[in-house]
């Protein structure tokens, strides 16, 4: 069993601190020195990452990122109270960033500002936005930016096979970034068809499961339509098989799973293609798409 680890946000980042920063800010003198702690009292999340840095001009101060796997509505007034938070915990100025990975619903408007107003008095927090689907993989590749190579399929220009194997490249290339090989795979299974990809790279599923992201796409049925693609379709086809009889059923089963496995994975690929280009679909055609053969 392979051995837990962390591939969230602050793992990423730690990765490459310096090139994280200065991306960030679009400012190459910025310099990281250390990774804060994001707890606050009686607020805990994952996706927050405090970063200590420095740069000529601005001396010391702070860089609060949120990742964020799909904007949320909410965030302008979150943004606004991690910054409150930050900057009284650790008496420096902060620079926000937030970081959407997927794209939301057409309906929805990423804000980069909390505004408000009560009773004449105004409150406001700008904060920098950066949708990865925006980022051209070829920069990414280029630079390089090591943090965002699980990411890379689903920047933009980077849904190939080619900027795949690419990033696969980059990850082996360097031991420390070779756990990050599932969290690729992952993403890549959005835009590409997973026997492709098995054919390119591993797909650890003890260690994937230890993401955030992850966690939050199961929460999605996304994940664990991906998940069941790989592994349902052979395991039913070997319990069928065992009760047709040992050898033929074992050999027949394994085939029909096997064929069962890419069946349920198609479809759940031509969903996943849907909503990325639409957002949402209707229920009839969700339920269309269900009753699709391979042929």
């Amino acid at each position: 069993m392979a051995k837990p680890v962390d591939i969230g946000s602050k793992r990423l980042i730690s990765l490459a601190p310096n090139a994280w920063v200065q991306w960030v800010t679009g400012n190459s003198q910025v310099r990281a020195s250390q990774l804060l702690d994001a707890e606050f009292q009686w607020i805990s999340r994952e996706s927050d990452v405090i970063v200590k840095a420095s740069s000529p001009q601005h001396s010391e101060f702070l860089i609060l990122n949120e990742l964020q796997l799909r904007y949320d509505q909410k965030m302008p007034q979150r943004m606004r109270n991690y910054v409150a938070l930050a900057e009284e915990k650790y008496n420096l100025s902060a620079y926000p960033v937030l970081i959407n990975i997927l794209p939301p619903p057409t309906t929805v408007t990423i804000e980069n500002c909390y505004d408000s107003e009560f009773m004449g008095l105004k409150a406001r927090q700008d904060y920098r936005v950066i949708n990865l689907w925006e980022v051209e993989a070829e920069l990414v590749l280029g630079q390089p930016l090591p943090p965002l190579f699980p990411f890379v399929p689903i920047l933009k220009g980077g849904g190939s096979e080619s900027k795949l194997r690419s990033a696969v490249q980059a990850l082996r290339a360097d031991q420390t970034l070779n756990q990050l090989e599932p969290l690729l795979a992952f993403f890549a299974s959005f835009v590409l068809e997973i026997p492709l990809i098995q054919q390119i790279m591993r797909w650890d599923m003890t260690v994937l499961r230890e993401s955030p992201w992850y966690q939050e796409i199961l929460q999605e049925g996304l994940a664990q339509g991906i998940e069941q693609g790989i592994e349902q379709g052979i395991q039913q086809g070997v319990a069928q098989g065992i009760e047709q009889g040992i050898e033929q059923g074992i050999e027949q089963g394994i085939e029909q799973g096997i064929e069962q496995g890419i069946q349920q994975e198609r479809r759940g690929s031509l969903e996943r293609i849907l909503k990325l280009r639409f957002s949402e679909i209707p229920v009839e055609i969700s339920v269309r798409i269900q009753a699709l053969t391979l042929a």
